[in-house]
C-alpha cells in the first residue's frame, strides 16, 4: 500500500471546482457507475450543487471521489456520503479505504460530529461495515442494482 503515500486529498464545494476537476470526477463515476457496472442512470441528478466533494489525485489523475452531505440534505437527521467511487486502474491498494477514512474525517471537519447514513450497494456490505457502517433497514433496488441503508453512529 505504498501508493498511499502519492494520495493527495482536497475537498471542494461545487462551485470552487474547476473545470478539469469537475469532468475528471464525472467522467470517473460515468466510468465506474455507467460504463463497469452497465447501469444506465442519470448521474448528475441536481445534487452535485449542494455537496462538498472529495477528490484523491495521483500525480494528476483523478483515482476516487466521494460527494458530502450536511444534515437533512440527502437524509432527514443524518450527514450524508456519496456516489463513493475509485478508479479500477487503482483498485486493491487501500485507496476506497482510504477514501472512506476522509471522507468520515471531511464530515466531522464540516458539519460536526454526526451519524452518516448511506445508500450502500449491497455487495459492498463488508466493506461498509469495516468503516463502522451498519445496516439500517431492507435492501432496496435502485437503478436495478441492490443497496442497503446503512449508517456509521456518532464517535
Amino acid at each position: 500500500m505504498s501508493t498511499n503515500t502519492n494520495l493527495r486529498w482536497v475537498t471542494k464545494t461545487f462551485t470552487e471546482l474547476n473545470v478539469t476537476e469537475l469532468y475528471a470526477l464525472l467522467r470517473l463515476r460515468s466510468e465506474v457507475f455507467v460504463v463497469e457496472q452497465n447501469c444506465i442512470f442519470l448521474d448528475m441528478d441536481n445534487n452535485d450543487q449542494k455537496a462538498y466533494h472529495t477528490i484523491g489525485f495521483i500525480n494528476d489523475e483523478v483515482v476516487a471521489t466521494t460527494r458530502l452531505f450536511d444534515k437533512n440534505i440527502m437524509y432527514d437527521g443524518y450527514q450524508s456520503i456519496g456516489r463513493v467511487v475509485g478508479s479500477s486502474r487503482h483498485r486493491g491498494i487501500g485507496i476506497g479505504k482510504a477514501l472512506m477514512q476522509y471522507s468520515i474525517q471531511e464530515c466531522e471537519r464540516l458539519f460536526g460530529k454526526g451519524p452518516i447514513k448511506i445508500g450502500a450497494q449491497l455487495y459492498l456490505k463488508k466493506f461498509y461495515n469495516e468503516q463502522g457502517f451498519e445496516q439500517s433497514g431492507d435492501i432496496y433496488l435502485e437503478d436495478e442494482i441492490d443497496h442497503i441503508p446503512m449508517i456509521r453512529a456518532e464517535k
